[in-house]
Order: C-alpha cells, then structure tokens, then sequence
C-alpha cells in the first residue's frame, strides 16, 4: 500500500513561526524598522569601540584620553586624542587613534568620559596605595574609577546606580541627537530632560543616566513621578573597574 506523506506538527509550526516573522515584517513601518535597525548598528559600533579601548589600554598601560568634540573632521588633530588629557577627562571618542567609526548610526559622534586615574601618565598617580607599585600602568590593582551611571525608578523616579566607580562611559545620543557633537564640531541642542543633559555634560559630568527610551511629552520632567519623561533615547555604554583591570593582568600590565 502506498501512504501519502504530510507535513509534521513541528514542520507546520515552523512555517507558522515564519509566516508570522514574515507578516509583522511586512506590517511594520519601514521607519521603524530602520530605526530597529540603527540601534543595533550603533549598539555594535559601541561594542567594536569598548575593545578597541581595551585593546590601547593593554598596548598602552592607560586609557585613551578623549579626543575634542568640537575639532571639525579633517582638521588637524581631529579623532586624535588629546596630549595628557589636557586637564579634561570628558570629550569624543578618539576615532583615529582608535581606528574606529567616528559617528553613529545617526551621524554624531560618540561621547566619551575617562577617569583620570585609569588615563594618566604611566607610573603617577593611583588614587591609592598598590604594593607593588606598578610600572607599566597608569592604575593599580587598587584603583577605582570616578564614573556612575543611574537609572530610574519608575513608580518613584528616583536614581539607582546600575554602573559605579567606572573607568569609561561611552554615549550615543541618539536619534534627537539633543547635546551632540557632529562631524563640523558643532554641539546640537540641548536636551529638554534632566538624563539626557546629565549624558550631554562635556565640561566635566561624571553622572549619566541609562534607562528606557521615551517619547517627547509636554509638561515633561524625568524627577518627577507626577509628570510624564522627557524624550530620551541615549544608547549607554560602561567598562568597569574590574574588567579593565582583569584584561590589564591578563596584558602583563599589571602584577
């Protein structure tokens, strides 16, 4: 006897599974799905760069001082990063120092924080007392960063630290892009929100706030529970203590 052959139960809830993955695609603003899309590639981007730190710091004994956001591209000295930090620890992504894109998915460069005892000169100062001294790093065993990052509770929007004593914030801003630098060296406006011009201190921040994108709201105040979020859609990224520490060792930076 000759039995005809059907699909199986798992078979037919694959194609289930794909036609359902095939009409959201289809049912989806195709805006949406490039701003889908944009985020990942900047949150990539942000990964490539967090090794390329990693990477200086083993080669180097040091993090990277930031580069001057307001330097236009292709100008002298512009991506590169500054001598000794030159007093500032807040600025740009040093892209070519780094070797890695200058801007993100939305075409603003990356905002980049360091703690002065992780980017210091080789061998100074610490912010404690290793034994041994090191003398191939910038930090110690011992060493803390200076950075935090915050989010907010949404029942009583206070701060909590999701990020402490971080040697290394990285900031997209975003779509709004609001307290950017550009390619031109040009700072874009300033955000309407509490987080968003925490992200977008360059002159000397060393809080920022990481939380859930919101939409732009009139009356808006991210303090208050009583009023709506401002818009904030900053992508935040953080090296900790301990990781870049970790990597050092694993370098033969550190003892």
């Amino acid at each position: 006897m000759n039995h005809s052959k059907g699909f199986t139960l798992a078979e037919m809830a694959v194609a289930v599974v794909i036609l359902a993955i095939l009409l959201f695609g289809a049912l989806m603003p195709f805006s949406t799905q490039v701003e889908i899309r944009n985020v990942a590639d900047t949150r990539r981007t942000m990964d490539s760069i967090k090794e390329a730190i990693i990477g200086f710091t083993q080669a180097n004994g040091r993090l990277p001082c930031p580069a001057l956001g307001g330097t236009p591209s292709g100008s002298a000295g512009a991506g590169l990063e500054q001598a000794s930090c030159s007093g500032t620890f807040n600025g740009v992504i040093p892209w070519v120092t780094l070797a890695v894109p200058e801007t993100d998915s939305w075409g603003r460069r990356f905002s980049y924080s360091v703690s002065p005892n992780f980017a210091d000169a080789v061998g100074t100062t610490f912010g404690c007392a290793p034994v041994p001294v090191p003398t191939q790093s910038s930090f110690a065993l011992c060493s803390v960063g200076t950075l935090t990052v915050n989010t907010r509770s949404d029942s009583t929007r206070a701060l909590n630290a999701v990020g402490s004593v971080l040697p290394v914030v990285i900031i997209s801003h975003g779509k709004n892009g609001f307290g950017a630098y550009t390619p031109s060296g040009a700072t874009l406006p300033a955000p309407p929100g509490a987080d968003e011009t925490a992200n977008a201190n360059h002159a000397g921040g060393t809080t920022f706030v990481s939380r859930n994108p919101t939409t732009s709201a009139s009356g808006c105040n991210d303090a208050s529970a009583a009023q709506p979020y401002c818009e904030y859609d900053d992508i935040v990224a953080m090296i900790s203590s301990s990781a870049l520490i970790a990597r050092a060792v694993a370098a033969g930076k550190l003892p």
